[in-house]
């Protein structure tokens, strides 16, 4: 991966981290965006050295709730000399419904708006640096989702465990979509299943789901082999022609029969464009 440029969200922490870190012993230089300056020193100054003598990560902060600054982090990021892999890695699972400074439901706005408005905004970037590649981490949460696209901001009463369920089926069908847009482009689209990871993901959920992964923390799988898969897709050769797939430990798997719908794909895809009008290109 030397002479590569690897962008991974969420990097401060889990398998954010643990895959910037991987990336980094591969010699790839590693962009990590990070909400939090704080907890994201620690975490750039630990691919530093993992990176050893060669080209120095760089850290980008933003708060990716915002599409505002979502459009601005794009902004500096089309400034790189080439994209060979956007990682959208960021996520959340909120115990209770809020909105964010756009008037967005926020596991939404976070999990799927963010890295839908992100790419798009790259996609001429990553164009240019082809062969690239385009990573999205998923969930097999998404089997149980219930997506209503008249009510993709869950208004008719709020369910923590079906809004990040939705937000993972529509990672999903926004890999589905774009693949196609970019076919012949020389860009791939995938994404993947990272396995139950112990991170401190689920300290913004309910109660139960909280006291859940504090019980089953001992038999989770730690965050380098939840990363394992995405560097897998970032860095294969196998896997470098594929493209709309979904995969769980390196293996390319099929999602629920919803996240095959390629007509609610286009229509997520449409909506997604009007929710992010104003920080879209034209």
């Amino acid at each position: 991966m030397r002479g590569k440029i690897c962008v991974v969200t969420g990097a401060n922490s889990g398998i954010g981290k643990a895959a910037s870190l991987a990336l980094a012993r591969l010699g790839a230089t590693v962009v990590l965006v990070c909400r939090d300056p704080v907890r994201a020193r620690p975490a750039l100054e630990e691919v530093a050295a993992a990176a050893g003598p060669g080209d120095p990560p760089r850290l980008e902060i933003a708060d990716l709730s915002s599409m505002s600054e979502v459009r601005r982090l794009a902004g500096r990021l089309e400034a790189l000399d080439r994209i060979d892999v956007l990682i959208n890695n960021a996520g959340l699972v909120m115990g209770e419904r809020r909105t964010t400074a756009d008037g967005l439901e926020l596991t939404f706005a976070v999990n799927h708006l963010a890295p839908f408005l992100l790419t798009t905004l790259l996609l001429a970037r990553l164009t240019a640096s082809a062969p690239a590649r385009v990573i999205t981490v998923a969930s097999r949460a998404h089997h149980r989702a219930r997506l209503d696209l008249d009510d993709l901001q869950q208004t008719r009463g709020y369910r923590s465990r079906r809004a990040y369920a939705n937000s993972k089926l529509a990672n999903i069908l926004f890999t589905r979509e774009l693949a196609e847009r970019l076919e012949g482009t020389g860009v791939t689209a995938n994404c993947l299943h990272p396995g139950v990871v112990s991170t401190g993901f689920a300290r913004e959920g309910a109660p139960l789901e909280r006291l859940g992964f504090r019980l089953a923390r001992p038999f989770l799988l730690s965050p380098e082999q939840g990363a394992d898969t995405i560097v897998h897709l970032a860095t294969a050769p196998e896997v470098a022609e594929v493209s709309g797939a979904y995969f769980a430990e390196r293996r390319q798997i099929a999602p629920s029969v919803r996240a095959r719908d390629q007509a609610t794909a286009r229509r997520l895809w449409q909506i997604s464009e009007e929710l992010t009008r104003g920080n879209l290109p034209g």
